[in-house]
């Protein structure tokens, strides 16, 4: 796939839209600033509906056509992209378990439908059992509502959001110790954004530190109460594939963008030990391309797959986890090993601060962060195939 795909599932991200967005990236970046005017121009666009079935409302997309407009809009934007991405994944939950006959988040679907932001409030600093254990205290009250207690970290969206998809852990309740899902609201309060978000990439996601304080989730606002550890319950797996998923698609369509402009850079380029010939010419050049080209090319197949299995509820069994951590972890490392070769190709005028590639190079190392890492991704991957370790 490159910018210019002009498949069914990918006109609602126009070229003159993406340019605009494109051209707005770099100095998002460069202010470390929250990219407002792209928010604003997708949302009327309608592309936060993307998920959303039209009865609410929405577009009634598939997770795999999102996904493909996620790596078009991650082709002209990373940033952009991987923000919206965390609106896009709750309600692909929200889907996902509705078309698995479970109605538990069908408001996530009919508020976003009403123009509601959906932001993740899940991650936490040195909590390495992400979705199985929590430093987050969620302290029932006597309505059955919780408030929660704690930090949040990489929390997408911080200017816009108007609900937010939080979990902490109950260790009071009879039942106790058990991890709780639920979603505040912007208007009840109870929290702190701190503008703590200057980082070396992915900039313009303004992904703030979030200080939960008391923040309440009404009764019908908190959706599960498992306990800790592996679950089985479908919101797990919603949530697993819908983020692996989409955030495969962001650095999928990073890798695209690179690729093409590294065959920009080889024809523009000339070498003057070549009699001015461009670089396109060059063996060692043509080796980094198709080199960059190869490995490019095998992930859109990939995401594709693996979206139309959730979409069509196919059954991968104990592999499905496998699959769904694989997939982010070569479309992560994948994007970084081609955006490598497209700034060797283009030399050094990349290395100068507002270079696209540049920006890309910065941007893409993210990747490296997002759960699930590469050292858990091997072990989900390992335990299936050869069982968990002896004791």
């Amino acid at each position: 796939m490159t910018e210019h795909d002009t498949s069914p599932d990918t006109t609602l991200l126009s070229d003159d839209l993406l340019s605009r967005i494109r051209e707005r990236a770099a100095g998002y970046d460069r202010d470390n600033r929250f990219f407002t005017e792209d928010f604003a121009e997708l949302a009327d666009e309608g592309y936060l509906r993307a998920l959303v079935p039209k009865e609410f409302g929405g577009l009634g997309l598939s997770l795999q056509q999102t996904a493909r407009l996620q790596a078009r809009l991650a082709g002209a934007a990373p940033a952009t992209a991987l923000a919206v991405n965390m609106h896009l994944v709750w309600t692909g939950i929200a889907k996902t378990l509705r078309d698995r006959g479970d109605d538990s988040l069908e408001f996530v679907l009919r508020e976003a439908g009403q123009g509601e932001v959906f932001a993740f409030g899940l991650s936490e600093a040195g909590n390495d059992l992400v979705l199985f254990g929590s430093t987050t205290e969620a302290r029932p009250e006597s309505d059955g509502s919780y408030r929660f207690h704690g930090r949040k970290i990489f929390t997408s969206l911080s200017p816009a959001w108007t609900r937010l998809g939080t979990m902490g852990l109950d260790s009071t309740s009879d039942d106790a110790p058990k991890i709780v899902y639920g979603f505040i609201e912007r208007t009840g309060g109870g929290f702190e954004i701190r503008e703590d978000w200057d980082t070396l990439g992915m900039r313009a996601t303004q992904s703030n530190t979030t200080v939960l304080d008391g923040a309440r989730a009404s009764a019908d606002r908190v959706v599960r109460r498992l306990d800790p550890g592996p679950n089985p319950d479908p919101l797990v797996f919603a949530i697993f594939a819908n983020f692996e998923i989409l955030l495969a698609a962001v650095y999928t369509g990073i890798g695209s963008r690179a690729l093409d402009l590294a065959v920009e850079a080889a024809h523009r380029r000339t070498s003057l030990k070549n009699d001015g010939r461009s670089y396109a010419n060059d063996p060692d050049i043509r080796w980094r391309v198709a080199e960059a080209a190869i490995e490019q090319d095998a992930l859109l197949p990939q995401l594709d797959a693996l979206a139309g299995d959730v979409d069509t509820l196919a059954d991968h069994g104990r592999l499905w986890f496998p699959k769904l951590v694989g997939l982010k972890v070569r479309a992560t490392e994948t994007a970084r090993r081609v955006v490598d070769q497209a700034i060797r190709v283009s030399g050094g005028s990349t290395f100068f601060a507002g270079n696209e590639l540049g920006r890309l190079y910065r941007d893409v190392l993210a990747g490296i962060f997002h759960p699930s890492d590469a050292e858990s991704a091997h072990n989900t991957v390992a335990n299936a195939w050869l069982g968990p370790t002896e004791d």
